[in-house]
Formats: structure tokens, C-alpha cells, sequence
């Protein structure tokens, strides 16, 4: 890894002011993705923060804000992907042949739309059952939720030219050992809960690979929230597990 891949795969993933990065290669992009899961643990803390700064007003009040602050420094990027694959999904429901084309429409659909709400509704409601203690996990559940890119890149073909045939071409497998290692050490002795994120971040790989024989970057984006949305939800549902934090 290197600075270089680090701003590249900030400017990438956030909407963070970062120096950058131009004349850039698919390999390169490929390469910076071992940077991933250290942005998703710096944005968690972030709304962390947020969530924490605010939660002696309003529990209700801080999730909000907590959210909002979620969509802007990521820029909506993961969400975008759900509406879509929602999208091409409902459309070639009878139809199998709509759905790379309704994948690559720039316009949101009603199923885009509805996923979108459901799943923020999801997250608003976890993050107003977390005490401050258990927001020390926000870090480790963005970073999980990154984290998956690698590995469903490594692991599914993609379908088609894009973000995720850009990931897939040079992805270490080093990395992605490393970070689960640290992520599951991180996660047993903060939020046991989150243990279970390997296997959240399998299932999602395996609906791809049984739905539609592979992955594009929506498939990335969609399973990036749906991570996020399940380990909170998870977190939320055991925060009374959380030890030697309250």
C-alpha cells in the first residue's frame, strides 16, 4: 500500500477533500482497494462521533443526524448501487433480459427508491438503540462492510466493464487475510456480535453467485449497505453484550 493508493481510494469511496489523484490506471484503482476498510473504520468514527455528540438531546435526533452525516461523507456512493441493482432486479423479475439495461439507467425506479428509504429506516432505527458504549463498533462495522468488496471481487466474475471488473484484476489476497484477522480480533474484544460479519459478507457473495453468476460495482455498492445495514442491526439487538466498555 501507499499514500498515493490511500488519497486515491479517499477520493474514491468519501467526499473528504483529499489532494487528487488524476492519471490513475485500473491497476491502480485495484491496488488501492487494500485501503478500503481503514476509510470504512475513519467514516464509522466519524458518525460515531456525530451520533455521540448529539445523543444527550435526542436518541431519535442523533441516528438522524448520524445518518445524514453517513450519506454526505460517502457521498451516497453505496446507495446508488442498491437502487439500482433493486431497480434492474424488479425489472427482470418476468423479464431476465431487462436487467443489464435497466442496471445501466441513470433514473431511479419505484424499487430503487423503496429500498433506499427501507434500508436507512433500518439504520436510523439501529443507531437509536445503541448506547455511547457500543458506538465504539461503529469503526469496525464500516470497515467490515468495505472489507467485503475485496472479498466479493476476489471471489465472483464479473458480469460486465465497470468498477467491478476494475477491482477484480489485482486484489491481494494478503490483504484481505490481514484485515480479517484484525477485524476479527477488533470485533471479540469490542462488539463480539460482529464476529458473525464473515458470514453476513459470505451469504451476500453467495446470493450474487446463485442470482446472477457474478457481480458489477452496483452489486459491490448494494452489498456495502447491505452489510452496514445488518451488522448494525446486529449491534443494535446485542448491545448489552458489549463488554468492559459501559
Amino acid at each position: 500500500m501507499s499514500l498515493r493508493g490511500l488519497k486515491l481510494a479517499t477520493q474514491f469511496l468519501t467526499r473528504l477533500p483529499v489532494p487528487p489523484v488524476d492519471d490513475f490506471s485500473p491497476r491502480d484503482l485495484s491496488r488501492c482497494a487494500a485501503w478500503f476498510p481503514l476509510i470504512g473504520a475513519a467514516l464509522g468514527a466519524s458518525v460515531g462521533l456525530v451520533v455521540f455528540a448529539f445523543s444527550h438531546r435526542s436518541a431519535p435526533l442523533a441516528a438522524v443526524l448520524g445518518v445524514l452525516a453517513w450519506v454526505w461523507l460517502t457521498g451516497a456512493l453505496h446507495l446508488d448501487g442498491l437502487a439500482d441493482l433493486a431497480d434492474a432486479l424488479g425489472a427482470s423479475h418476468r423479464d431476465p433480459r431487462r436487467f443489464f439495461p435497466v442496471l445501466a439507467d441513470p433514473h431511479v425506479g419505484t424499487f430503487g427508491v423503496v429500498s433506499v428509504v427501507l434500508l436507512l429506516m433500518v439504520k436510523v432505527a439501529a443507531l437509536s438503540m445503541l448506547s455511547n458504549a457500543t458506538l465504539f463498533a461503529m469503526p469496525l462495522i464500516l470497515a467490515w462492510a468495505r472489507l467485503g468488496t475485496l472479498a466479493w471481487s476476489r471471489w465472483l466474475t464479473p458480469l460486465k466493464e465497470g468498477a467491478g471488473e476494475r477491482f477484480a484484476w489485482q486484489i491481494p489476497v494478503g490483504w484481505i487475510v490481514f484485515w480479517t484477522a484484525l477485524l476479527l480480533v477488533s470485533s471479540a474484544l469490542i462488539a463480539p456480535a460482529l464476529c458473525l460479519a464473515p458470514f453476513v459478507i459470505a451469504a451476500w457473495g453467495a446470493w450474487l453467485k446463485v442470482r446472477l453468476g457474478g457481480m458489477t460495482g452496483d452489486c459491490l455498492g448494494a452489498g456495502v449497505e447491505i452489510t452496514e445495514a445488518a451488522l448494525l442491526l446486529v449491534l443494535a439487538l446485542t448491545s448489552g453484550a458489549v463488554p468492559g466498555l459501559l
